[in-house]
């Protein structure tokens, strides 16, 4: 019987050395770094979450909630554009904007039958109410809450057909909005967004 003892071999013992070609050991740690820099990079574009808001409605409580979402996302650093048409142009308007009535008629939420909430001067009475708790409780109002969401980035848009429609001119808004959208524009803002809302 042959007692022989085999030839060292890498292929017959795997724990032997392996000789390694440096340049090939190069290649393969810049190939690495490339692949964790591109994860990395990936990461990054995940956390920048996109949102848009449509802002359908001009009476001072609907002002509120998409100004208030756009302010906040924005915080959170978060691409946001606000893309007001019909009434909720004139959310935009610096001068109409000062005027938005709280709708009583048809409003659930009010503590007054929908005869007398349509009595002349319930809307007016209605809004001074609000103004008057929202002063009270130190909460922002229209246009602070437009110049926080400006200065935070959020880019408020004005629907160019409602411009047109409405017979406003550009220089009726507030400084720092955007005019002249169109709703295709609108609606590839929309495609690229996480978060869509209509207001």
């Amino acid at each position: 019987m042959s007692t022989e003892t085999p030839a060292d071999d890498t292929d017959a013992h795997p724990g032997g050395s392996i000789e390694v070609d440096p340049a090939e050991l190069q290649a393969l740690r810049e190939r690495v770094d490339e692949l964790e820099a591109s994860l990395a990079d990936a990461g990054e574009d995940d956390d920048g979450k996109k949102m848009t808001i449509v802002a359908t409605k001009g009476t001072f409580d609907m002002a509120y909630p998409p100004l208030i979402l756009a302010s906040t996302a924005a915080a959170f650093d978060w691409e946001v554009i606000v893309f007001h048409t019909f009434w909720g142009l004139d959310i935009l308007h610096e001068e109409k904007s000062t005027t938005l009535k709280l709708s009583a008629v048809g409003n659930p939420n009010m503590p007054m039958p929908n005869v007398l909430a349509a009595l002349p001067g319930m809307d007016r009475m209605a809004t001074r109410m609000m103004e008057k708790r929202i002063d009270e409780n130190g909460t922002p109002t229209i246009e602070d809450l437009i110049a926080l969401s400006l200065e935070q980035g959020v880019e408020l848009q004005a629907c160019q057909m409602t411009v047109d429609l409405m017979d406003y001119d550009e220089d009726d808004f507030y400084d720092g909005v955007t005019t002249g959208v169109g709703a295709a524009t609108a609606l590839q803002h929309m495609a690229e967004s996480d978060v869509q809302l209509l207001i």
